[in-house]
């Protein structure tokens, strides 16, 4: 069905669309830089709110529907292939070896125990106050990438917390 949508259209046609509705998505999805400058600007700061909102959660969102718009199906649909290809190729391993596995444990339990003790332990942290944000983030983005190190088979268990019907299964262990 596609491809006989694409041959009924001329190549120049489908791909200056493509190639509009690419910039139109990537604009889309850039506004919230711009959040910074509307901010320091001289307006009022009933209007710094609304632009900021609208940058930040209205903006991207319509420049995504725009953009699938100027594409039309055919260009949407090309666009989610690359989009899945490029995750399938670069995405988290499903089986990942036990060192791995350990150091992935490591580095999703960390920031948890830490932002979970850090309100109660502040003076025992030297200068937590003053580097609260950067320790924060350093926290937030071992969490995130804890995810990619303990590899896809990991997404399915913390998929299975969120299942009601979902119960674990241990193999037993090899007897020699």
């Amino acid at each position: 069905m596609t491809q006989g949508i694409i041959a009924e259209t001329e190549p120049n046609q489908t791909r200056w669309r493509l190639r509009l509705g690419l910039l139109v998505f990537v604009v889309g999805f850039l506004s919230p830089l711009l959040i910074p400058l509307v901010t320091a600007s001289e307006l009022p700061t009933k209007w710094k709110a609304v632009i900021s909102t609208c940058l930040a959660v209205g903006i991207p969102e319509l420049f995504s529907v725009v953009a699938v718009a100027i594409m039309g199906k055919p260009g949407f649909n090309y666009i989610k292939k690359r989009f899945f290809t490029f995750l399938k190729k670069h995405g988290p391993a499903d089986k990942v070896s036990p060192t791995r596995y350990r150091i992935g444990l490591v580095m999703f339990l960390l920031p948890i125990l830490f932002g979970w003790l850090a309100p109660y332990i502040p003076t025992i942290i030297p200068d937590y106050d003053l580097q609260g944000l950067t320790v924060n983030i350093i926290g937030d983005a071992m969490f995130i990438s804890s995810f990619f190190v303990l590899g896809g088979d990991f997404w399915d268990k913390i998929r299975s917390l969120f299942v009601y019907g979902a119960t674990a299964k241990f193999l037993e262990p090899l007897s020699t």
